[in-house]
């Protein structure tokens, strides 16, 4: 009975996400933990008349790690990419040299059943595109931005140069984006951000999840320099130590959450998409216009989130006025 409920959602992915035609070559990239979700995008793209191929890989160690080169290879000859994979292959070469060659992705990171049933791929998505796009026109235009937040967050960055990306769930060729997270982002000039993140919503990564506690980080010339909190923000920062890479303290990303259907839950694709909600993106960049590859990319969220661009104001403590 589940597989019924679930074909909804697959088939939502396949025909609007996507836009999978008959006879395109349709590649679900997928790991041994995910393949319910794999079985049930694969027969809703064998519905819509396309070639069908699975690629099975071993779970990733952590999210931003390539996939094998065979996959990253088919990758660049497939119309459609799906991925259902446990850790996140979004910000890596590979989806960004399949980009590159055209194909059109969409990313699935640690998805679970009932999010093809209920939650954000409710959504209209050709409704909420408008939006999307006009918060990635406003990033694209300013200079700088200024992010505040009830919690205690205050940091400033620079962007000019730096593209303001709209991920609204439909791809068009050379596209990627996540499901059914909306939203709009761009990547800071490395080494620009300054301040204070206190993140009090989600950092849906390493099983932290929800937030019972705020994580605080201190940032200095672009880089977190100190992590402040509890036992989750012990987590974070022991886990960030662990990688002996300095770039994953990178300041990545500032992205905003569109979508009125989804739920803050702990879930990356679902947290990260909550209407009005904000989040900080360390690490990996290349993928947002940036320069820099790291061992990950994590995302910090916050509530009540004010963003202001050149001195003009388009989110005001959680609120859209753009």
């Amino acid at each position: 009975m589940k597989n019924i409920l679930m074909s909804k959602g697959a088939t939502t992915l396949v025909e609007v996400c996507a836009g999978v035609k008959r006879g395109e070559n349709v590649l679900i990239v997928t790991d041994f933990m995910m393949m319910t979700i794999a079985e049930a995008v694969a027969a809703a793209a064998y519905r819509a008349g396309a070639e069908v191929s699975i690629g099975t890989i071993l779970p990733r160690s952590g999210h931003g790690q390539e996939p094998p080169p065979p996959i990253a290879a088919a990758m660049k000859n497939a119309d459609v990419i799906f991925t259902p994979v446990t850790y996140s292959i979004t910000h890596t070469r590979a989806v960004k040299e399949a980009c590159e060659a055209g194909s059109r992705i969409i990313a699935l990171t640690d998805y679970r059943e009932h999010m093809l049933i209920k939650g954000g791929l409710e959504a209209d998505f050709y409704e909420t595109k408008d939006m999307c796009i006009k918060f990635a026109e406003a990033f694209e235009k300013s200079s700088g931005a200024v992010l505040t937040s009830t919690g205690g967050t205050r940091l400033t960055m620079r962007k000019e140069g730096r593209p303001g990306n709209a991920l609204y769930c439909i791809v068009e060729p050379g596209q990627m984006s996540p499901a059914p997270n909306v939203e709009a982002n761009f990547s800071p000039i490395e080494g620009s951000a300054e301040g204070i993140i206190v993140a009090d919503a989600s950092i849906p990564y390493l099983d932290i999840g929800v937030l019972t506690e705020p994580v605080t980080a201190t940032v200095g010339k672009g880089m977190i320099t100190a992590i402040q909190g509890g036992h989750q923000a012990k987590l974070l920062a022991d886990d960030l130590a662990s990688r002996n890479d300095p770039q994953v303290y990178n300041v990545a990303e500032l992205g905003v959450g569109l979508n009125p259907k989804c739920i803050m839950q702990g879930i990356m694709l679902e947290d990260e998409g909550v209407y009005g909600s904000v989040h900080i993106g360390i690490g990996t960049n290349i993928t947002l216009g940036g320069h820099v590859k790291a061992a990950i990319h994590y995302d910090l969220l916050m509530y009540e989130a004010t963003i202001e661009l050149d001195g003009n104001v388009i989110l005001k403590k959680g609120k859209v006025v753009i």
